[in-house]
C-alpha cells in the first residue's frame, strides 16, 4: 500500500490548522508588520523543498512554504475582520 498521499494530506491539514491561529495571534500582538516573517519563512521552506531528497518531505516543505505565503494575505484579511469587529483588537498594540 502507498501511504505517501495520506501522509501529505494529513500534513497539509495540520499545517493549515496550525497556521490559522498563528495568523490570528500575530495580527493581535504584532499587526500586519509581521508579514516579512511569513514571507521569509515561506521562501526558506520553498527553497528547502527544492533540495530535499525524499519526496514526501519535499512536498511537505512546499506545502508549508506556500501556506506561509498565503498567511500574508490572511494576515491583512484578519486586520479587516478586526476592523469589522469580528475579532477583538489589542488595545496595547500601537
Amino acid at each position: 500500500m502507498q501511504f505517501e498521499g495520506i501522509i501529505i494530506g494529513v500534513s497539509s491539514f495540520l499545517i493549515i490548522g496550525i497556521l490559522h491561529p498563528i495568523v490570528i495571534k500575530a495580527e493581535f500582538y504584532i499587526g500586519t508588520k509581521a508579514w516579512p516573517v511569513f514571507l521569509l519563512a515561506g521562501l526558506i521552506s520553498i527553497v528547502a523543498s527544492l533540495f530535499w531528497k525524499h519526496h514526501i518531505f519535499s512536498a511537505i516543505f512546499a506545502i508549508l512554504g506556500f501556506s506561509l505565503l498565503w498567511s500574508i494575505h490572511e494576515l491583512f484579511q484578519q486586520k479587516k475582520r478586526v476592523e469589522k469587529g469580528w475579532f477583538p483588537d489589542n488595545p496595547n498594540k500601537k
